[in-house]
This record gives C-alpha cells, sequence and structure tokens, in this order.
C-alpha cells in the first residue's frame, strides 16, 4: 500500500527515532552486562547506535539511487547536531566538559571534516575512500579508549550508565536491539520514501530535502538525548551524544555507504555544504576552549547560524 508522502515521512521518523533509542539502550546494556566500562560504552556503542537512524536511511537511499538523500542527510545531521542540538541544549543549561578525553574528541572531528573534504574533493566518494574512512575511524576509536583506559574519570562513568540505565537480562537486551534494528529498517524505508516523493512534488532537490527535512527528523534522537543530558548537568554526555555522533557519520556512514555503493558524482553538488560543517566544527573549537563551558550566548550563535544556514539553502 502506498502511503501519502507526509504521513510516508512522519511514519518514517517515528519508527527511526524510537527504533534509535531502543538499539542504544538493548546494546548499551548489554556491553556493560559484559563487563565494557561505562565511558567505553559511550565512545563507541552508544555513540554508533546514536547515529543509527542516518546509518539506516543513507544505506536506504544509497540503494534505492538517490545519493543526494544519502550524502545530504549525513551532512545536514551534522551541521544541525552542533548548530541546532548543541545550540540548544546549551541554551537549556551551559555546558560544562570535564572530560578531558571528551574534550579532545572536537579536534577529532574537525579532521574527520577536513578529511571529507579531501576525500571529496572530485565529486566522488569511491570504495578506496570508504575504506579510509572506516581505517580512520578504526584508528580513532583505538585511540579514544586507549586513552580513556589510561584516564578513569568516575563523574563520566556515573553519567553514561544512567544514560544507558540499570542492566537487565541479556535475552531481553538482545530481544531490544533486534526489536530496534527491525524499527530502523522500516523506518529508513518510508522515510526515504517520502523524501523522495516529497522532493518531486515540491521541485526541491533530493539534495535539500535530504539536508534539511532528513537531516534534522534523523537527528531527532540525539536532541532528545542531549536536551535531557543538559538539563541533568551532564555536559559531558550532551558533547559525547554530539561530537561522536557527527564523528560517526562521517567515517562510519559514509565510509560503509561508499564500500557498499559508491557515491559517484553526487559530492560536488554539495561543495558549500561541506565547507559549512568544517565551519561549524572549527567554530565550537574555541567556544569550549575558556574552561571547557558553552555558554548560552556561544549556544545562541550557534542556533542563529544554522537558522542563517537552513535559510540560505531554501
Amino acid at each position: 500500500m502506498k502511503l501519502p508522502t507526509a504521513l510516508s515521512i512522519l511514519l518514517g521518523l517515528v519508527l527511526l527515532v524510537a527504533g534509535g533509542d531502543v538499539v542504544v539502550r538493548g546494546a548499551g546494556k548489554l556491553a556493560i552486562a559484559a563487563g565494557v566500562r561505562p565511558l567505553v560504552v559511550g565512545l563507541t556503542v552508544v555513540a554508533f547506535c546514536t547515529s543509527a537512524p542516518e546509518l539506516a536511511a543513507s544505506v536506504t537511499a544509497a540503494f534505492a539511487g538517490s545519493p543526494g538523500l544519502a550524502v545530504g542527510n549525513v551532512l545536514g545531521s551534522n551541521i544541525a547536531n552542533v548548530g541546532l542540538i548543541l545550540g540548544i541544549a546549551g541554551l537549556v543549561r551551559p555546558i560544562a566538559v570535564q572530560s578531558t578525553v571528551l574534550a579532545r574528541e572536537v579536534p577529532a572531528m574537525i579532521a574527520a571534516s577536513l578529511l571529507l573534504v579531501g576525500l571529496a574533493w572530485d565529486g566522488t566518494l569511491s570504495r578506496a575512500d570508504g575504506v579510509v574512512m572506516l581505517v580512520a575511524l578504526a584508528a580513532y576509536l583505538a585511540v579514544m579508549v586507549r586513552m580513556e583506559l589510561r584516564a578513569y574519570e568516575p563523574q563520566v562513568e556515573a553519567q553514561v550508565a544512567a544514560a544507558v540505565g540499570a542492566t537487565e537480562l541479556r535475552g531481553r537486551s538482545v530481544a531490544l536491539v533486534v526489536l530496534g534494528v527491525g524499527m530502523l529498517v522500516v523506518g529508513a524505508d518510508r522515510l526515504v520514501a517520502g523524501a523522495a516523493a516529497l522532493a518531486r512534488s515540491s521541485g526541491l532537490s533530493e539534495e535539500v530535502v535530504g539536508l534539511t527535512v532528513m537531516a534534522v527528523g534523523t537527528s531527532l534522537p540525539e536532541l532528545a538525548a542531549s536536551v535531557a543530558a543538559a538539563r541533568k548537568g551532564q555536559g559531558d554526555m550532551v558533547l559525547g551524544n554530539v561530537v561522536g555522533s557527527n564523528i560517526f557519520n562521517i567515517l562510519c556512514i559514509l565510509g560503509a555507504t561508499a564500500v557498499i555503493r559508491p557515491i559517484e558524482g553526487a559530492m560536488a553538488a554539495f561543495s558549500r555544504d561541506l565547507w559549512v560543517g568544517v565551519g561549524f566544527a572549527v567554530a565550537l573549537w574555541p567556544m569550549l576552549g575558556r574552561g571547557r563551558t558553552l555558554f548560552r550566548h556561544e549556544a545562541a550563535l550557534l542556533v542563529a547560524g544554522w537558522c542563517g544556514y537552513t535559510w540560505w539553502i531554501l
């Protein structure tokens, strides 16, 4: 049965957001039950799972022959994560970062953004480019986990453990992961179908729809998690959710998508947006430089920057 465009997009977003949350909780609890330290879970399992909606949507779009939606979803999500989500979280409460490990993720996000610009310079992300990004991701995770194991930070461990929740029976956690993945698959299919139909009916390009509707929609898990963490004063979780997700979006999602199905020629349409993503990443570094705190006036600048960018591309 063919659903109306708006209903297809709404259903897809609901399933992606709910599925992403279910996968985070199930996978996080499994990892902690297996003896993995909470901050390692936050740096790996949680960061990956909060990017699961973007992964599902981008891979589905690439296979559906809509590379503009796939790439726009990732780039737009990264820009929205810093400008809109981190900005809103900072308006709720100034973001104070205690962890030296998480603070070092910002330069890693900048490096990943610049790597993407370099690889996409010819307008294509080939399988070789995808392999380079996946190798970079593996190296980043190895370095971050090693740093965390050398510098025990109990306040951050407690934040991650509280975000994941109490451990449960492993069978139930496995069931949560399976259920969440199923929701992600169905949600991605509905969202991509609705977004492609919206692009055809509205006259907007797939690139713009990916950068806006899909990007904001698939970033809703980060928004919910970041605002909740900000209200509790968990600044490390806020930064970890946003910055970790951005790194995974670039290195894992675009890397995996390119390996599965090379993105031929589509990157040329995003030359402006690639540099906007770099700009937001670079802007965040000095903002966190003063006592590792993002203040409300700086958060307001991030939100204003995102609103201006969105108005510009529309």
